[in-house]
């Protein structure tokens, strides 16, 4: 399975220029690929859902073909959403570090 570098999570309690807000997962993004060094913020709002690592904790991502193959046998402490359309994610802990992976709508 390929597995390509998207971007570095890092949470912050800081508003952000240019944040997507996530309603879904009460949370507010950044554009990974509108950064040169492909820093993605997150910032969670009151009433997140997401586990207290992804809100704390600094995530790297990868894109894959397959999301399901790329989490399966991992543990997962977020399974597979779509976030915003044509982007599904899901996220895993791996040695305590959360890692994400993006599947994109081909």
């Amino acid at each position: 399975m390929t597995k390509d570098f998207h971007h570095i999570g890092i949470p912050t309690t800081q508003p952000q220029p240019n944040e997507i807000y996530l309603e879904s997962v009460q949370l507010y993004i950044t554009d990974a690929s509108q950064n040169a060094h492909r820093i993605e913020w997150i910032r969670a709002e009151p009433g997140c859902p997401f586990p207290e690592v992804l809100k704390t904790t600094a995530h790297v991502a990868y894109t894959v073909d397959n999301l399901e193959a790329a989490i399966d046998g991992q543990n997962v402490i977020w399974p597979p959403f779509e976030p915003l359309p044509g982007i599904r994610v899901a996220f895993i802990l791996d040695e305590g570090a959360p890692v994400e992976f993006l599947e994109f709508a081909k």
